[in-house]
C-alpha cells in the first residue's frame, strides 16, 4: 500500500505491556514520518502515550477486550471511526481488537494471525516459533510488516509539571527533597507468588533508611494498599517515619514523576518496574515465578538495572499462587537486594 497518512496503533492492555511495546511503536514512528500517529489504549494506560515521543494522539478506550458489553464496545467503535486512519496495526493478539478495527471500517488491518481472528485482517504475520522477550515479540511483528527495527530501547519522558506534582505529594508527606530517594513497587497483578515479602520490604526499608540515610516510598495502584501497609508494618519503629505510601494516589504521569526523582527503584515484576526503566530509574527487579527472559525491565540508553532471582529448581513455575512454600521469593534475602541498590547508585554495601 502507498505509505498512509494516519496510522493507529491498538496498545496492549497492560501497562507492563504497553512499556515493552515503545520499541516497536518508535519503529513504526520511524516507518512513516509523516503519517498522523494515533494509539488506541484502555483508560488505566493511555496516559503513558501523553509521554511517548512522536505520539500525535490517543483514542481512549472503555471495553476491557470483551464484546459482550455493548455500549462500551459501541462506543468504542465510535471513537476509532471518528480518528479516520488508513491503517491499524495491532498489538494484542486478542479478537476484539481485530473485530473493533474491522468494524470501524479501517481499510487496512495489520496484526499477529491468532486467536482466529486471520479473515479480519488485511495483513496477518505468523507468530514466532521460539520464545521471545515481549519487547521482541512487539518488534518481530513490525519488521515482518516491513518496518526495520531501531535499539530495544523504551523512553518515556517525563513533563515537569508531573515531577513537580511528583515532587510537591513526597514534601508534603514529609521527603526533606534532599535525601536520597528508594522507591518501592511491592504490588503486582498477576498474584501473590509474584510479590517479595512484605516482611523482606520492611527489613529492607529498615537497612536503607537506618543504614544509608535514604527515604522511602511506595508505589502501587489502590489495589497494592494492603500490601503497602503490610510493608510499613514491617518496617522498623525508628524508621517508619521515613516511607511515604503513595498507593493509589498518583496518577500515571505522577508514578513517572516518583520515578524520576528516585535514586533508585525496587519492584516485583509489575507495571511500575517498567516504567522505572524507561524513565531511566536505577532499577532492582525481582523475579519469582515468572520468566524472567520474557519480562525483564528494558532501560534507556545508559540505564541501569538488574534482575535479582533465586534460582530454586521450581522456577519460573508462572503460578499465581505459590503450592509449595513461595521459597522462589522467601530465598531472596533483603541483604542481597540492599547490597544490588546501593551498587546501582554507585555506593558501597
Amino acid at each position: 500500500m502507498p505509505d498512509p497518512s494516519s496510522v493507529l496503533v491498538v496498545a496492549p492492555n497492560w501497562l507492563g505491556d504497553a512499556v515493552m511495546a515503545l520499541p516497536a511503536l518508535a519503529d513504526i514512528r520511524r516507518a512513516h514520518p509523516d503519517a498522523r500517529l494515533a494509539v488506541a489504549a484502555r483508560a488505566p494506560v493511555a496516559p503513558l502515550y501523553a509521554m511517548v515521543p512522536g505520539v500525535d494522539s490517543t483514542v481512549v478506550l472503555q471495553a476491557r477486550g470483551s464484546l459482550l458489553k455493548r455500549r462500551t464496545v459501541r462506543e468504542d467503535l465510535s471513537l476509532v471511526e471518528a480518528a479516520r486512519v488508513e491503517l491499524a496495526i495491532l498489538f494484542p493478539n486478542s479478537f476484539a481488537a481485530a473485530w473493533m478495527v474491522h468494524q470501524a471500517g479501517v481499510a487496512n488491518r495489520w496484526g499477529y494471525a491468532s486467536d482466529w481472528r486471520r479473515p479480519l485482517l488485511t495483513r496477518a504475520v505468523r507468530r514466532p516459533r521460539r520464545t521471545l522477550h515481549q519487547a521482541s515479540y512487539y518488534q518481530h511483528l513490525v519488521r515482518e510488516l516491513g518496518m526495520p527495527n531501531g535499539p530495544l530501547e523504551p523512553i518515556i519522558r517525563v513533563p515537569d509539571p508531573a515531577i513537580e506534582e511528583a515532587r510537591t505529594a513526597l514534601i508534603a508527606r514529609g521527603w526533606d527533597g534532599a535525601r536520597p530517594l528508594l522507591a518501592i513497587a511491592p504490588g503486582a497483578a498477576y498474584g501473590t507468588a509474584k510479590r517479595w515479602l512484605p516482611r523482606h520490604f520492611g527489613s529492607l526499608l529498615t537497612r536503607a533508611i537506618r543504614d544509608a540515610g535514604m527515604h522511602a516510598v511506595i508505589v502501587g495502584s489502590a489495589a497494592d494498599g494492603e500490601t503497602a501497609q503490610s510493608v510499613i508494618a514491617a518496617t522498623g519503629d525508628g524508621e517508619r517515619h521515613r516511607v511515604i505510601d503513595l498507593t493509589g494516589s498518583t496518577t500515571l504521569a505522577a508514578l513517572a514523576g516518583v520515578m524520576s526523582l528516585a535514586a533508585a527503584c525496587v519492584s516485583n515484576d509489575s507495571g511500575p518496574m517498567h516504567v522505572a526503566g524507561a524513565v531511566g530509574t536505577p532499577l532492582a527487579a525481582l523475579f519469582g515465578p515468572t520468566r524472567d527472559h520474557e519480562t525483564a525491565p528494558l532501560t534507556r540508553h545508559a540505564g541501569q538495572a538488574r534482575v535479582l532471582v533465586n534460582d530454586v529448581w521450581c522456577r519460573p513455575c508462572m503460578f499465581r499462587e505459590c503450592p509449595i512454600g513461595h521459597r522462589c521469593m522467601k530465598g531472596l534475602v533483603p541483604e542481597r537486594v540492599l547490597d544490588t541498590v546501593l551498587a546501582l547508585m554507585g555506593r558501597c554495601a
